[in-house]
């Protein structure tokens, strides 16, 4: 018998924006069913149904608490809403045409025409990729500057100030094989980049710590420690396939 769902589970091109969905029930389930808009942010754990049900009493569901008794039985923390709002924000911000709409330096709206309308010869980058680099960016430098984003700001600051005091910290979760090591890259040669244009500014680094989980990790993120010194003194140079053209543009020795 034919499944839909099975026999066609990519609805979309890795380089665009997602715009459909396969629906899934409260179990996880598939429903058969194709959303014409993007799935939200949420926790989901498909869970496959068991051929035979045996009548018993619902299992409670368990509550996970974050520790400061945020949670409860009647009520769970739930941090999904924000990430859905912060996304919301960052597409609005990114559909602005106007180049002086964006609320970025020049050298961060440079990266971002580049990233996202160059016409790569080998690999580009996926639509996730960029949108990782899009909220850091929109994170920093775009909602600073709006009132109405005041309250998500606040709401991370909070966040980190409870789960740990006086560092900052964002998240960018993606799926895997989808590329975190380039989003790094990305994320350094704007860090970068703006820190050499802006030597006083607070908000970017010429520094950076990588963690890796293990030895094997370590030697596949060496692709993020080729150095070359410029004449600003700077330590750190991008090498890979979006490296090499990112520092063409910008024409760092």
């Amino acid at each position: 018998m034919s499944n839909p769902f099975f026999d066609h589970p990519i609805l979309n091109s890795p380089y665009e924006c997602p715009r459909r969905h396969w629906e899934l029930d409260a179990q996880g389930q598939p429903t058969q069913r194709i959303l014409e808009n993007r799935r939200r942010a949420e926790f989901i754990t498909p869970i496959p149904k068991p051929k035979k049900r045996k009548k018993a009493a619902q299992q409670e569901v368990m509550v996970f608490d974050e520790g400061k008794g945020l949670s409860t039985k009647e009520q769970q923390y739930d941090p999904t809403s924000i990430i859905n709002e912060v996304r919301q924000n960052v597409d609005s911000w990114r559909a602005l045409p106007n180049v002086n709409q964006w609320q970025v330096s020049p050298e961060t709206a440079r990266l971002l025409q580049h990233w996202r309308h160059h016409k790569f010869g080998g690999v580009r980058p996926f639509f996730c990729q960029v949108e990782a680099v899009e909220t850091a960016i929109w994170l920093t430098e775009v909602a600073p500057q709006s009132k109405s984003s005041k309250r998500i700001l606040d709401h991370l600051a909070n966040a980190n100030k409870d789960a740990n005091p006086e560092l900052m910290r964002f998240a960018l979760k993606l799926a895997t094989g989808a590329g975190k090591t380039t989003v790094m890259a990305m994320l350094i040669a704007w860090q970068t980049i703006n820190a050499v244009r802006r030597p006083n500014s607070k908000h970017f680094s010429r520094g950076f710590l990588v963690v890796a989980p293990g030895l094997t990790i370590k030697d596949r993120l060496r692709v993020l420690q080729r150095v070359m010194p410029d004449l600003m003194g700077i330590a750190v140079k991008v090498i890979n396939h979006l490296g090499d053209e990112v520092m063409q543009v910008f024409k760092i020795p």
